[in-house]
């Protein structure tokens, strides 16, 4: 075995036998910090990996240069010595991509795509959090909106390398992914209406945008949550927030030349075809075993070991209901499945089902309520109630745990601090739909004879 390898084992082992519960103990371990990929870490691993591997951080530092330099010409050519950030607009909510067909061609989609544009990175990719729809980016301006941690800590997980160029740019709350697919529906709209004038720039925002996808996958098959690279742990392969999945998806419709995707050329779509292959194939290799069976997902992967990684000083390396039931309502949907794939399904459910909670409920149901109570949310013993998914299961036990601020994990939601109680999607009760679709999925998907 490789020494990182080694060392990332020993580690994980340490971490869960800092995780075994006490009766007693509200505090049953401490989050460790993830790794970023560098360079030494890379020269550790088996010598076919690494040229693969050095060309991609290479590739990454030469196009965060690009990206910075691009932006500062900007800056001395629009005379702007006092940059600005972006306006604030979370991720979906900011930007809808749920209109009629008709509406894409319309003035007010037109002029969000330009906004929209306006803010693209030279990556190709977009910042997170910004308000995209009341007004375009002014020139010279930064890039992003002000994603500073609001909780200074020093040791923070979330401390950025460079807080002057932070989540620049990103998959992560549901950015670059909304951007292209919002881009492309206008494009394929005012294309349609014969308006190719009209379309040219946003179809070139589009084909940019795939190229990001492109060149932020790693030689493994996943995604960072950031590219190019940030560091910590945004260089972690990142299923939290359905990014690599949404990027899968993306690459998939592009290969197949789907309907909104059908301008792009036919050399980005064979480029693409296999490159959603890859990114399907580092999922299932993703899927955590325990004891030799397969079970669900973690939030988010080191890059280079593939093993389970913290995020936030709260989020743990661990199984992760939430991030899971996307990626099998993903491979449910796929028209032909593989047996790998099919296998991957069934062994999932079987773990949804074996840690369902019943008997319980997260709060009173009213969450402003909850939120302004001296107490907060609590989970409390309610006769019929369930079924309810934690957020978080342990490896290896299966027993929820829960991340607070300070880095301390519980297996007690409410021993966590106030703050994080509230602030956090700590249950949630989608498994119940996605395994009712399960079961007609199954009778058509038996199992594979071993």
């Amino acid at each position: 075995m490789c020494p990182s390898r080694l060392l990332q084992s020993v580690l994980l082992l340490i971490f869960m036998f800092a995780l075994v519960p006490s009766a007693s103990a509200k505090v049953i371990g401490m989050n460790v910090i993830a790794q970023p990929v560098t360079r030494e870490r890379i020269e550790t691993l088996p010598k076919k990996e690494r040229h693969a591997w050095l060309d991609y951080l290479e590739r990454s530092e030469k196009q965060k240069a690009i990206d910075k330099q691009t932006l500062k010409d900007e800056q001395k050519a629009a005379g702007n010595t006092a940059p600005k950030h972006a306006p604030a607009g979370r991720g979906a909510y900011a930007l809808r991509i749920e209109h009629p067909a008709q509406w894409y061609a319309s003035d007010a989609a037109t002029a969000i795509a330009h906004n929209i544009a306006t803010y693209q990175v030279p990556d190709g990719g977009w910042s997170k959090n910004i308000d995209m729809v009341s007004g375009p980016r002014v020139p010279g301006d930064l890039y992003d909106a002000d994603n500073l941690n609001r909780f200074p800590d020093l040791a923070d997980f979330d401390k950025p390398v460079d807080p002057d160029w932070h989540y620049i740019a990103t998959l992560d709350n549901d950015s670059t992914w909304t951007q292209i697919v919002f881009l492309a529906r206008v494009t394929s709209a005012l294309l349609a209406a014969h308006r190719d004038a009209d379309a040219a720039p946003f179809r070139a925002s589009v084909e940019r945008g795939v190229e990001y996808l492109l060149n932020a996958q790693y030689p493994n098959g996943g995604w960072p949550q950031v590219w190019p690279l940030e560091g910590g742990y945004h260089d972690a392969i990142t299923v939290n927030d359905d990014a690599m999945l949404h990027a899968v998806e993306i690459l998939q419709a592009v290969a197949t030349h789907a309907a909104d995707y059908a301008f792009l050329p036919a050399a980005l779509a064979r480029r693409a075809e296999p490159a959603s292959e890859r990114g399907i194939d580092c999922l299932l290799r993703l899927q955590i075993a325990e004891n030799g069976v397969k079970t669900a997902w973690a939030q988010q992967y080191d890059a280079l070991t593939l093993q389970p990684t913290s995020a936030r000083n709260y989020e743990m390396g661990s199984l992760c209901s939430d991030e899971s039931f996307p990626i099998v309502e993903f491979l449910m949907q796929l028209p032909d499945p593989t047996p790998a794939e099919i296998a991957a399904v069934h062994a999932a459910a079987a773990w949804f089902t074996k840690v369902e909670i019943y008997g319980y409920r997260f709060g009173s149901g009213d969450f402003r309520a909850d939120r302004s109570s001296p107490d907060g949310r609590k989970l409390v013993a309610a006769a019929g109630a369930g079924p309810i998914w934690s957020r978080y299961y342990q490896i290896g036990t299966d027993k929820p745990i829960f991340g607070d601020r300070d880095k301390t994990i519980h297996d007690d939601v409410n021993d966590l601090s106030r703050e994080r109680r509230n602030g956090y999607s700590w249950f949630n009760t989608e498994g119940a739909a996605l395994l009712a679709q399960y079961k007609t999925w199954a009778s058509a998907h038996p199992p594979h004879p071993h």
